[in-house]
């Protein structure tokens, strides 16, 4: 899909070049004469190169057609990730490098969405949140006050989380997956 380079957003994916890359940063500059630019970084979806590019603000650039498609997590194999379509039943394999940090957070049979680009996958997005259980904390050190002070805790898939000293070892707790936080305690 064609576009004029001034609709250029970011988190778009274009096809630049017979490559596809991911928009991170757009800036528009408007010089005193002559004709208004637009500034783009992007990075290679595939190798993570980063580049920047110039277009005038009227030319067009060919946006890459993108399909969000629910799967299940089924397993993970070394550093491959297996996603299955619920709806063709057909599997994917994912890295760790395309689903990105979240990954430390995969739960087998849970549903993501994955981008996928003419059958071909690209990432995936979790749900916004996980339900985990607490198997290391620290003990509660006396004098602590609760609502400044947070304490490293590990969660059962390995992860640490800073969580508030009333939690203990044995707690579920609800932790964000896009960024690792703690957000609450689970509600049984």
């Amino acid at each position: 899909m064609k576009i004029n380079a001034i609709e250029i957003r970011k988190g778009n994916v274009l096809e630049y070049e017979g490559k596809l890359c991911l928009v991170t940063k757009t800036e528009l500059i408007q010089p005193g004469k002559g004709n208004a630019v637009i500034q783009v970084e992007m990075k290679d979806v595939r190798t993570g190169n980063k580049t920047q590019n110039r277009w005038r603000t009227q030319e067009t650039v060919e946006r890459a057609r993108l399909d969000e498609v629910e799967m299940q997590f089924l397993f993970a194999d070394g550093d491959g990730y297996t996603f299955m379509d619920t709806g063709s039943f057909e599997q994917y394999t994912l890295t760790a490098d395309e689903i990105g940090d979240p990954a430390v957070f995969l739960q087998e049979g849970m549903i993501c969405q994955v981008t996928l680009h003419e059958g071909t996958p690209l990432g995936a997005t979790l749900p916004q949140t996980v339900t985990l259980e607490i198997v290391e904390a620290e003990p509660v050190v006396k004098g602590q006050t609760a609502s400044s002070s947070y304490k490293p805790a590990i969660l059962e898939n390995g992860a640490k989380v800073m969580v508030p000293p009333h939690i203990q070892t044995g707690t579920r707790v609800v932790v964000r997956t896009e960024d690792g936080t703690y957000m609450e305690r689970a509600k049984d």
